[in-house]
């Protein structure tokens, strides 16, 4: 039997997982770490947590392997996938890290997104790049570091997305793979699929900061070099294989391997998309190539920057009681929370909770919504604000697939760890008014991973992994649930319009 590695590089975790060829989960790992917000609206990673955290989780994931008795030589391929890490890293001519990353949830380049609309415009931007301007995207982060560090961006010789740079450091080889590009948004080409040298010499950005060598998400980028080889465990010239952008992996793993179907890959933050062999532009959307068939499918989506991040923050500022119970031997602090949240009506009673803690991106794009609890009263418990928050989540998915249109399909895929919740699963449902279906294994990202390292190996074909049980039974929404969400979504939408301007000038006065 032959066996692959997947390792997905996320904003709070790496996880790396070992399956056979017939899909198969044998052995897993996960290596946690925080996000660095040294001001408000910033966000920021050193690489080298990364690295060393994807060197742990693989070298773990391997140990466990040979313990069940797979020998190394049965293991042949691993992909590696990350966040969307924004600016990229950016690194100096002998290839070290000169600052931390600036990642996808940091939204400090204001400036520079009004520059670029000034002097580029919406238009350009759409007719090049299928993109706008904003701070989530790379470029205008990179733009913010060119204004703002000038002599850190005299020693940088290029950026790298953190799961390239992993690659470049297991492999000692430098490339991109088109997702990862395509993100960055307002440099690269999305029609025909390479750096635009218009835009980035109009944004004074050198082309030889990005790297040259663009590939697709089942290419070999390399063979692991003897030094990290003999560190993990593996053998030397083991094939690296590029995956891409974390969410696209997500819907690999879910079996998309085609045009027309929508998913959402919920972690920290929400990534709803659809893929598509059209064109599309507007709406709000943030569009980049797709992981499989990259010259030809596109990834068009809309999502929050907090999702799962806001549930977190609940967790730690509002649940401790719970958390230390968990340490000594009780229950799980969700498992608690989501057993309270069950008992309560759609609708929380009358609250509604806007998940804008770190401003917002597509299709709302501000960088100045903030985080909202509307509707609090002396009745309302723990419980209430709990659901609430999981309801925001749902609300903010809505949203999304009301921005990418209405040709969805007859069900929407979901995944992530909010599937773990059987209460957060039915209020998908529910507020969307759409079926619900998600993985039988919380692994998404990694399980596509594992599928393009199979693809990209010769080991599996496409028609062999489309065969792979990976979903679970449909989750159908309450109808009566459903009418009530219906109210609740109109005023979702209105208090941020009501609010956005107030919103603004708390901005301003802070």
């Amino acid at each position: 039997m032959n066996y692959l590695l997947g390792t997905d590089i996320g904003t709070s975790g790496t996880k790396t997982i070992l399956m056979d060829t017939n899909g198969k989960l044998i052995a897993q790992d996960l290596q946690e770490y925080d996000v660095l917000t040294p001001a408000p609206l910033w966000a920021e990673q050193w690489p080298d947590v990364w690295y060393e955290a994807t060197k742990d989780s693989i070298r773990n994931t391997v140990a466990k392997a040979k313990e069940a008795g797979i020998d190394a030589e049965d293991i042949k391929g691993i992909a590696i996938s990350g966040l969307y890490g924004g600016s990229g890293i950016p690194l100096d001519e002998n290839m070290k890290p000169i600052r931390p990353c600036m990642i996808w949830m940091d939204r400090r380049a204001d400036e520079e997104t009004r520059w670029v609309l000034e002097h580029i415009g919406e238009e350009k931007l759409q007719e090049i790049t299928f993109n706008g301007a904003d701070p989530y995207y790379g470029y205008t982060k990179i733009l913010w570091m060119k204004n703002h560090e000038p002599e850190n961006w005299a020693k940088t010789k290029l950026f790298l997305p953190p799961n390239d740079y992993v690659i470049y450091k297991l492999t000692g080889e430098i490339a991109i793979d088109y997702s990862s590009a395509g993100n960055i948004g307002g440099i690269f080409d999305m029609n025909k699929r390479e750096w635009s040298k218009e835009l980035m010499d109009a944004m004074g950005i050198p082309v030889s900061m990005m790297p040259q060598r663009i590939v697709e998400s089942t290419d070999i980028v390399g063979g692991m070099t003897k030094e990290a080889a003999e560190d993990l465990g593996l053998w030397e010239g083991f094939p690296v294989i590029a995956s891409g952008i974390d969410c696209g992996a997500a819907n690999i793993g879910l079996g998309v391997f085609e045009s027309g179907i929508y998913a959402a890959a919920i972690g920290t933050s929400m990534c709803a998309a659809l893929i598509s062999d059209q064109p599309v532009r507007g709406n709000g959307l943030i569009v980049w190539p797709y992981l499989y068939d990259a010259k030809k499918l596109s990834y068009y989506f809309a999502g929050g920057n907090t999702a799962g991040a806001i549930v977190k923050w609940f967790r730690n500022t509002l649940c401790q009681w719970e958390v230390e119970q968990q340490k000594n031997g009780g229950p799980s602090m969700y498992d608690v929370m989501n057993g309270a949240a069950e008992k309560i009506p759609a609708g929380s009673e009358g609250l509604v909770v806007l998940p804008y803690f770190m401003g917002e991106r597509s299709p709302v794009w501000d960088s100045d919504a903030k985080g909202t609890i509307v509707g609090l009263s002396l009745t309302h418990t723990k419980g209430h604000i709990y659901r609430a928050f999981l309801e925001a989540v749902a609300y903010c998915l809505r949203d999304a697939m009301e921005a990418t249109g209405d040709d969805l399909g007859e069900y929407i895929l979901i995944a992530g760890g909010v599937t773990k919740s059987k209460v957060w699963r039915q209020i998908f449902a529910d507020v969307t008014g759409y079926p619900v279906v998600c993985p039988i294994y919380d692994v998404e990202a990694n399980m596509g991973d594992v599928m393009l390292a199979g693809i990209g190996t010769g080991l599996l074909t496409y028609e062999e992994v489309k065969k792979w049980q990976v979903l679970d039974e449909k989750i159908m929404p309450d109808e009566e649930n459903h009418k009530k969400y219906n109210e609740y979504f109109k005023l979702y939408k209105s208090i941020y319009n009501h609010l956005k301007e107030d919103m603004k000038e708390l901005t301003r006065i802070r």
